[in-house]
């Protein structure tokens, strides 16, 4: 199975890279008149429009780092060796981030980019240029729902966005802007009206691609938001999404460990519904998949074998760590603490700043978002990092997984007021990971109920201030998504959906305004086209 799924991406990477040429722009390509495909370019080319998943998701400074640097689970502070970056990753944990900043610009221009591969086959197999007959309705159907997935990004964080169906727009084509409701609405339909044209399969035919089940959590997840993008709550329907799933027969399950989902070679997992393939040899973009070199410490290289000396910097925020049960397996599995060692038992030792010399000994303390040395914080350890792997890790990210399913339809249930059901499927979630302690793995209805054990407030080296969690309707739920769901980049999504995100402090982070729900529009979006307005409060 690995090595069909490098021999697609591949494909993917060199339609890609081959056979178009982005513009200055993130509405159009450079004319399809300059590449003449055929019938047998289809699989690349439609490939090709999935790459951008990955590149919205995880290149440098994108969608993940909104996700998660902008949230109360994880900080990238001041290191020894830099991690300053213009103060951009204190702007991001203290919510002071501008529409000039390479986030908000990245995420946006990514966006559209797949956006535009999207509408470009589409394109070329409306108009007839690629000569297609069987599976064209089935392809194009595949298209619009990876083009609506695109759009959930844009309307995740930008709320207010254009929406264009449109390859062979005119020169100086200018696009209208939407209200966030108009975009949650467009996604909706596209997801219905092209869903029973997908594959049905869960198979290796269909890794990696949007089938029926992929296009039924991706419209659980837009009406599990659907109260913070529209303003019109959609419980039942996202329950309907989810069981469509739950009662697909087609294999999906928990896995028995967690960790499984996230090893090396897990293109297997019977938890995930959709997946963004990653393999070192392929996809050697400098930034591709690095998680590894932005959260362990130079020493660390000899803990791996690593071919790369990592770079330092994102760890966990102290507090969100002091949420776990130290039984819980995801508290050991999910998080590099304590001394640290060589892959031949060696113990290591610092090799910068305050530290330099003494044992790298990962502690759950970190000073302050401008403040830190190399022992401080817990390093990210979910995905398996491999011996001797690269700058890029090889590790397919399961973008969606079935753990998600059960709990999207366990708040779904939870908020509609059957919180019973609700906690039967978190005791489903909980129970691989209390093998030892199987009586922890049981949650109530009234556990649901309670606030969440997150004690927030202001805690570093300048201020602290004491706010807890216990007012957070619904807040051991939220601490729930966080054991469950930590460092796969959705924890803001989350913390706005529980009304967190612009109401509480955390470490070094105060709240700096409800507009801060939603990112800005970029400034130079805003300078190309006069039909923009910038998001309320910037």
């Amino acid at each position: 199975m690995k090595q069909t799924a490098k021999k697609i991406l591949l494909a993917m990477l060199i339609m890609l890279c081959g056979c178009t040429k982005l513009k200055d722009d993130s509405y159009n390509q450079i004319i399809a008149g300059q590449f003449d495909p055929t019938a047998q370019d289809l699989a690349s080319l439609v490939g090709a429009a999935y790459v951008n998943w990955r590149i919205v998701l995880n290149a440098w400074n994108g969608y993940a780092r909104i996700q998660e640097a902008t949230s109360d689970e994880a900080v990238v502070p001041a290191r020894p060796n830099g991690w300053v970056d213009g103060g951009i990753y204190r702007r991001l944990h203290e919510h002071k981030w501008t529409s000039d900043d390479d986030v908000t610009i990245n995420t946006w221009s990514r966006s559209f980019a797949g956006i535009t591969n999207c509408n470009r086959v589409i394109y070329q197999l409306e108009s007839g240029s690629i000569p297609v007959t069987s599976g064209k309705e089935e392809t194009l159907a595949e298209l619009k729902v990876l083009r609506a997935s695109y759009y959930y990004v844009l309307c995740d964080v930008y709320g207010n966005v254009p929406i264009v169906t449109q390859f062979d727009v005119p020169d100086g084509f200018l696009p209208e802007q939407r209200t966030r409701k108009e975009v949650y609405d467009f996604i909706i339909k596209e997801i219905k009206d092209n869903i029973a044209l997908l594959s049905d399969k869960n198979d290796r035919t269909t890794y990696g691609k949007f089938n029926q089940w992929a296009a039924y959590t991706l419209l659980a997840k837009m009406y599990l938001n659907a109260e913070v993008y529209t303003g019109t709550a959609a419980w039942d329907e996202c329950i309907t999404a989810c069981d469509a799933v739950i009662n697909s027969g087609k294999g999906f399950i928990l896995e028995p460990v967690q960790r499984s989902v996230f090893v090396t070679d897990n293109e297997n997992s019977k938890e995930i519904i959709f997946a963004l393939p990653f393999d070192e040899t392929y996809v050697t973009d400098w930034n591709a998949f690095d998680i590894h070199m932005q959260t362990l410490q130079p020493a660390n290289q000899a803990t791996y074998n690593l071919k790369s000396t990592p770079w330092g910097g994102i760890c966990a925020i102290p507090q969100f760590i002091n949420t776990f049960d130290t039984d819980d397996a995801r508290y050991r599995d999910n998080w590099i603490k304590g001394q640290q060692y060589s892959a031949a038992g060696e113990p290591l030792n610092c090799t910068m700043g305050a530290y330099t010399g003494k044992p790298l000994a990962f502690v759950n303390e970190v000073p302050g978002i401008d403040l830190s040395e190399e022992i401080h914080g817990f390093r990210l350890g979910k995905f398996e990092f491999k011996q001797k792997a690269n700058v890029q890790l090889s590790n397919d990210w399961p973008l969606f997984r079935y753990a998600d399913i059960l709990m999207m339809k366990a708040e779904s249930l939870l908020r509609n007021g059957n919180a019973g059901a609700a906690a039967a499927l978190v005791t489903q979630v909980r129970q691989r990971n209390f093998t030892e302690h199987p009586e922890k793995a049981l949650v109530t209805g009234a556990d649901l109920m309670k606030g969440s054990s997150y004690d927030y407030g202001l805690r570093n080296h300048l201020s602290e201030t004491k706010e807890g969690g216990a007012n957070i309707q619904y807040g051991r739920f939220l601490d729930e998504l966080g054991w469950e769901f930590n460092q796969e980049n959705r924890r803001r999504q989350d913390l706005i959906r529980f009304k967190v995100f612009t109401k509480k402090a955390w470490f070094s982070h105060s709240p700096n305004g409800d507009y801060r729900t939603l990112f800005p529009i970029p400034r130079i979006e805003i300078n190309k086209n006069g039909n923009l307005q910038q998001n309320t409060g910037y």
